[in-house]
């Protein structure tokens, strides 16, 4: 089975917010990940939006997991 890295959101209707997973390509979206590596908060400043667990995603990215294109952006961004 083929593992991606992407979003999954939780919080409330107006105030959304995004856990960063690694989770099974043909998992339904609720379903549950096989690790969180961090949270992407849009509702709140720059410097607090995005919490990534960089070793960890370094990790997934070795054995073969594929991020999203948002995903790939916030990585981006984290590493800055």
């Amino acid at each position: 089975m083929a593992v991606v890295i992407r979003l999954q959101r939780t919080g409330k209707r107006t105030q959304p917010q995004y856990r960063i997973v690694a989770a099974e390509k043909r998992s339904a979206v609720g379903s549950q990940a096989k690790e969180v590596l961090g949270t992407y908060n849009p509702c709140v400043k720059e410097t607090e939006q995005i919490k990534l667990d960089l070793e960890r995603v370094n990790h997934w990215v070795k054995v073969g997991a594929i991020p999203s294109k948002t995903v790939a952006s916030l990585i981006k961004k984290a590493s800055k």
